[in-house]
């Protein structure tokens, strides 16, 4: 794990070193009925290591890179929601600027290989459980609001609310049938499209729609209060 240490006024962030490996990414024949035609089929997927963001991006660190809070529930360790994939790019251009990294939005793939937990993966069915009440606010127990990031139970290698709190923005575009062409090595979705991948669910999100696996897309310019974001490097 890596710490951005201080840099503005004081604000952290911490990234979990995810381990390279190959998975078989999309829904398996276990998950049964559940699985979408969008989730087919399972192919086997293959990535050298990042990192990604401990947590969602905070409305704390939000405000300390943009001078602003959109969020709709005002709180400093709430996710930051309501932003568009096209505000996240502006955001992590002006956080690449302040550090000097080259941080950005993660890709689907690696999306999906740090929510199942990276070459320690157990094979739930939500980021760390079988069961969405230990590592998620989801439909169910959110009270329809954000609640503050980690404050469940993290997956197996220590990531936090990969399941629920907020839908999180991914840097690919969206094709329904995608997964019948992808490529083993370091996919990067199709190379035209209108819309952008989100993945995780949200507060506002069913158990089914909280799967691991399960996909779903939004214009790039289109914000809700359901939609948040984490960040990955290099």
């Amino acid at each position: 794990m890596i710490s951005a240490g201080d840099f503005k006024n004081g604000v952290t962030f911490e990234m979990v070193d995810v381990q390279g490996g190959s998975f078989m990414m999309g829904c398996l024949p276990a998950f049964g009925g559940d699985c979408h035609d969008e989730e087919k089929p399972s192919h086997r997927v293959t990535l050298p290591d990042y990192f990604i963001g401990k947590y969602q991006v905070t409305q704390l660190l939000w405000r300390a890179v943009m001078g602003n809070n959109p969020g709709i529930w005002q709180g400093d360790n709430l996710p930051v929601n309501k932003v568009s994939w096209d505000d996240c790019q502006l955001f992590i251009s002006r956080l690449n600027s302040l550090t000097g990294e080259r941080f950005r939005l993660p890709t689907e793939a690696e999306w999906e290989y740090a929510a199942r937990g990276g070459n320690q993966s157990k094979g739930y069915l939500f980021s760390g459980s079988d069961d969405p009440n230990d590592v998620s606010w989801y439909k169910n127990n959110s009270n329809m609001i954000t609640h503050d990031v980690g404050s469940k139970q993290p997956n197996e290698i220590g990531i936090y609310d990969m399941t629920g709190n907020v839908w999180e923005w991914c840097n690919d575009m969206y094709d329904n049938n995608y997964y019948h062409r992808s490529p083993e090595l370091s996919p990067a979705g199709p190379p035209s499209g209108v819309n952008r991948v989100v993945r995780g669910g949200s507060w506002y999100s069913t158990w089914e729609n909280s799967r691991i696996t399960f996909r779903d897309s939004e214009r790039t310019d289109y914000r809700d209060i359901y939609l948040g974001f984490r960040i990955a490097l290099p």
